[in-house]
């Protein structure tokens, strides 16, 4: 495509509405120019030929970039109905969960992806979509805005003065002084005046122009933080349940730190022991349930050596600290938060072999709920296999035993016994309460012995090095939007044509304003204060 060469010289790009320098229309424009981008031309509004100037011109379009951020919204917003996968049990599987706890939207919820909504690759698709069109909008407007207000000229075409919003046209005699009065007065209202020919462009405010796209800069850098969570290594937010006793992978950490649970301590407000201003609370919600404190007293490893599958890693002490709700463990960028805990879960469980006629021992086995083995040997001929275990025991809609998760909440096994009388040994299904046998009646039976218990913390670990730059976009996005919002760029020219004087004005907005500068600026002096040509139409 040519270029447009104007009468006052300047060769414009195609597509352009208004002379770069000049200001003459080159084509029909309407009675008041439209300035919004100088009459400038837009990559968007003059190439349609090939696939890369479709999709550029179809992110170039606010109206697509509005309904993207709009679509995020509304995915945003579904994603707050449910709680999301990271703040359900990690010990039950997340398509049952949603399915019994929310029937049928629970299973919608589930396999459309809201319950992993932010770490879905169509969300993720979303915001780098809102990325793309905030990039090629910005380049699409900016890059000619530029260009258009570099290369304005002080003295403008005739036309573009006529059809100005605020225009006057005065004849004033060759007068000197009035001609430095009118220059000086629009310098002390901070205008940058420039003159050429006997002609005056006085400017201000020219940055707040770039406001907006200030802030899409902000916002493409804040997408960019956003987007960086999902890097490994970047961000962390995991839960971590760990028992006392236990050493844990610290998750999120690539198997480079170890936690150990030394103990847990839970500490609660306690009638008659505490200040009077803490008694009225303790009276509405009972003795003994007001927690005072509950902590983790652990100690912080870091693996030695390389990580091999199967094999024991080797330890190395960092320190030992003690996890208090708003004291975090801290340590490589690592930060974990007491959240949670839960008291006396259930540890271990012993049975002893006995006669269900005589009530007499054949020995006692201890159960692991956590671990437990396959096989209990109890010596001269009796032995105990475990078949099944079932940690969190419930009856399915068949009638089979089945579990809830891998939390022991409410276990029940199905034992084999051995004695030497019975060597193909005999079946007992042994729950809490509950015994039963399956193939018939028994000699044997595993009688209750005792449980031992322990407590659990709920710890959160978090890392993240996208902060700062979530802060960044967010500060630079606050400079675009005071600098578009509290600052105005206003133009004024006075052109000699002949006899006649002619003043025109424009401002990005807050006309009113422009108005009541002008008159303050335009008061005694020979010059016609400007009028508002969109009020005169009317």
């Amino acid at each position: 495509m040519e270029q447009v060469k104007c009468e006052c010289g300047h060769v414009n790009p195609i597509g352009t509405v208004l002379c770069e320098a000049c200001g003459k229309p080159l084509e029909e424009v309407p009675a008041l120019l439209d300035m919004r981008y100088e009459g400038s031309a837009r990559r968007s509004q003059t190439y349609n030929k090939t696939i890369i100037d479709k999709i550029w011109n179809f992110f170039s379009s606010v109206k697509v970039g509005v309904w993207l951020i709009v679509i995020t919204l509304i995915a945003s917003a579904i994603g707050t109905i449910y709680p999301q996968q990271m703040y359900i049990p990690p010990t039950v599987s997340p398509a049952e969960y949603y399915e019994q706890q929310y029937g049928l939207l629970g299973k919608w919820y589930y396999a459309l992806g809201f319950h992993d909504l932010y770490s879905s690759w169509w969300y993720m698709l979303l915001i780098a979509l809102i990325g793309v069109s905030l990039v090629i909008c910005s380049l699409d407007r900016v890059v000619p805005l530029y260009r258009a207000l570099n290369n304005q000229r002080v003295t403008r075409n005739e036309q573009f003065l006529q059809r100005q919003r605020l225009f006057s046209r005065s004849k004033v005699e060759s007068d000197e002084t009035a001609w430095r009065n009118i220059v000086d007065k629009l310098t002390k209202r901070g205008y940058r005046v420039r003159e050429e020919n006997g002609n005056i462009l006085a400017e201000k405010g020219r940055f707040s122009r770039w406001g907006p796209y200030v802030n899409h800069i902000g916002l493409i850098i804040f997408l960019i933080g956003a987007m960086l969570r999902f890097v490994p290594g970047m961000y962390v937010d995991e839960n971590m349940w760990i028992r006392e006793g236990e050493i844990k992978e610290i998750p999120g950490t690539n198997g480079k730190y170890f936690l150990e649970n030394k103990k847990f301590i839970f500490e609660v407000y306690e009638k008659g022991k505490e200040k009077e201003a803490f008694q009225a609370a303790i009276d509405r919600i009972g003795s003994g349930m007001m927690a005072k404190n509950y902590q983790t007293d652990v100690v912080l490893y870091e693996r030695i050596g390389p990580v091999v599958p199967g094999e024991e890693p080797k330890l190395k002490k960092i320190k030992s600290f003690s996890i208090r709700v708003n004291e975090p463990l801290k340590h490589d960028h690592y930060a974990l938060y007491q959240v949670d805990f839960k008291l006396d879960e259930l540890k271990s469980m012993s049975f002893h072999l006995t006669d269900k006629e005589t009530n007499k021992s054949f020995g006692k086995i201890t159960v692991d709920l956590i671990q437990p083995e396959k096989e209990y040997d109890l010596g001269n001929g009796y032995k105990v296999q475990l078949l099944s275990y079932f940690p969190d025991f419930y009856f399915d809609e068949n009638g089979n035993p089945n579990t809830r998760s891998k939390v022991p909440n409410n276990p029940a096994f199905v034992f084999k016994m051995f004695a030497p009388d019975r060597p193909k040994g005999e079946v007992s299904f042994t729950a809490i309460r509950q015994t039963i046998e399956p193939l018939g009646n028994n000699k044997y039976k595993m009688a209750f012995a005792n449980i031992e218990t322990r407590n659990v913390s709920a710890l959160t670990v978090r890392r993240d090095f996208t902060l700062w730059i979530l802060g960044v976009g967010g500060a630079i996005f606050m400079i675009g939007l005071i600098q578009g919002m509290y600052w105005n760029h206003r133009r004024v020219w006075i052109q000699r044509i002949n006899d006649e004087v002619l003043v025109a004005a424009h401002t990005n907005k807050n006309w009113f304003g422009l108005k009541k500068e002008l008159e303050s600026i335009f008061h005694d002096t020979p010059f016609v204060m400007p009028i508002d040509q969109a009020d005169k139409r009317l």
